[in-house]
């Protein structure tokens, strides 16, 4: 099969987003299985910007209309570390700056020219391939116009769209649907028009063949008013064509037995690693190495959403106590403020780092006992994949696909590896964090069991991958047969 995959987001962006940890294993994964696959991205300034990156230029310009204006395209390519193919839509105007979406926590305002401008250029690229691909693969709404624009086209091609974050839907004011230049049909009850704004998303619902979300369990709440923001009444009119697909973990970067990020490898059965990457986090974050109450890491977004609003009541009785905390993130402006002031409140025991650094991230990971995940939303829940493995128990709030990683530790059965919160409030999540310190303290070698017990599950892509291509093949007529 022939695969062009679409998205805002994708390596070799680093950034700890499960959008990017998707689009680096997902296409190595059908590439390995025999599909021709590639990858159209904006080209960032971070892009541009990386030494590693070998783009080349294609020697391919388009002009993109986009209502009365144009707009140039060039396009570049490159391949990933794992070999998969990558274009470059490139445009200084739109996409050489600090941020992908925005700065300090603000949106940019011409959001709906920049990508509507990538779905069109992504669409030019798409009509000058040769051979053509057979299926695009669309995520987000930044890229969700693409199957919108694929049917008005007749373009002989079925596409799937993923939804990663509901929330966002690349809804605008009714005005900025003159840039699609599609015919005023396509702004109705049927197309892009809701209530009276354009929203993206919506119109890529409407007409991508199959939509996608990284769980099952997610793909449940999205069709409700709770977790539908808004758009619950059009999920659940297309539920036939939505399917949820567990995202997998990417082991070839996430292993802590071969991570060469880490001071000291370690596994299931050989934690003095841990103890070692543990002691290295302390230290370079300057903490106090004693004494031994467990450490407690975040690698995350700073937004409402990741459940900090949960979490920031709690982190005087949290700090107060004999514990550590290492949160690595962006986001709200008020949360990083917030987490700023309570690092020089408790200087000894919290540490907050800003800016993104992979090595640090799998440094938490390693050095942390627990893990925590207050998030309101969780679709895909690969944070906790990654902490599983890593040997750093979770303490989540049960929802997306935090449900199909996680067995809540239940004592009389000796059996889960986590610690599961069903209510979204600061006090249910307190009973969760003390349920896990009450563990690391009071029974060391019951912890270790645990961790051993965590460390031992399995993720990997293979499943996702072979489900995404059952998908595929059964869009395309061609049905493939299962890995034995």
């Amino acid at each position: 099969m022939r695969i062009l995959m679409i998205s805002p987001e994708g390596p070799p962006l680093q950034r700890a987003t499960a959008l990017t940890d998707m689009l680096e294993a997902l296409p190595r994964e059908l590439r390995g299985r025999g599909h021709e696959v590639a990858l159209v991205l904006p080209y960032y300034r971070e892009i541009r910007e990386n030494t590693e990156v070998k783009a080349k230029d294609t020697g391919i310009t388009v002009d993109v209309q986009l209502g009365a204006r144009n707009y140039v395209a060039e396009y570049l390519q490159a391949r990933t570390a794992g070999g998969v193919q990558i274009f470059f839509v490139r445009c200084d105007e739109f996409f050489d700056r600090a941020g992908i979406y925005g700065e300090r926590g603000e949106n940019y305002e011409d959001n709906a020219t920049r990508f509507i401008f990538f779905s069109k250029a992504a669409m030019e690229l798409v009509r000058r391939m040769t051979p053509s691909p057979q299926l695009l693969h669309v995520f987000d709404w930044p890229a969700a116009l693409v199957p919108v624009l694929a049917h008005q086209q007749r373009l002989p091609v079925k596409t799937v769209l993923t939804i990663q974050h509901l929330a966002e839907q690349g809804s605008f004011w009714g005005l900025d649907f003159s840039l699609t230049n599609l015919p005023e049909r396509f702004f109705s009850l049927h197309g892009l028009e809701f209530f009276g704004r354009m929203n993206l998303l919506k119109g890529g619902i409407l007409h991508a063949d199959r939509i996608t979300t990284a769980s099952e369990h997610y793909a449940r709440e999205i069709r409700t008013p709770e977790g539908g923001h808004g758009l619950d009444v059009v999920l659940r009119e297309n539920g036939h064509r939505l399917v949820g697909i567990l995202n997998g973990a990417d082991y070839q970067r996430w292993d802590p037995a071969v991570d060469y990020l880490l001071p000291e490898p370690f596994g299931p059965g050989a934690l003095q690693g841990k103890r070692t990457c543990r002691a290295t986090l302390l230290a370079e974050m300057g903490l106090a190495p004693e004494p031994e109450g467990p450490v407690f890491g975040m690698v995350t977004r700073l937004v409402r959403e990741k459940g900090f609003d949960v979490l920031m009541p709690l982190m005087d009785r949290l700090l107060s106590d004999d514990v550590r905390l290492v949160i690595l993130g962006e986001g709200d402006p008020a949360f990083e403020t917030a987490l700023a002031i309570n690092a020089r409140k408790y200087p000894a025991k919290f540490a907050y780092r800003h800016d993104y650094d992979e090595r640090l991230a799998h440094l938490i990971e390693a050095g942390s006992d627990v893990m925590l995940i207050p998030s309101q939303v969780e679709p895909s829940g690969v944070s906790a994949m990654y902490s599983l493995k890593y040997g750093a128990l979770p303490v989540a709030r049960a929802t997306g696909g935090i449900h199909e990683i996680i067995e809540d530790y239940d004592p009389t059965a000796e059996s889960g590896y986590g610690f599961l919160c069903y209510e979204a409030s600061s006090e249910a999540f307190w009973d969760s964090i003390k349920r896990a310190r009450e563990i690391y303290c009071g029974d060391p070698e019951h912890w270790r069991a645990l961790v051993s017990r965590a460390m031992s599950q399995s993720f990997a892509w293979e499943t996702a991958a072979q489900n995404y291509e059952d998908l595929y093949a059964q869009l395309l007529g061609t049905p493939q047969s299962r890995a034995a």
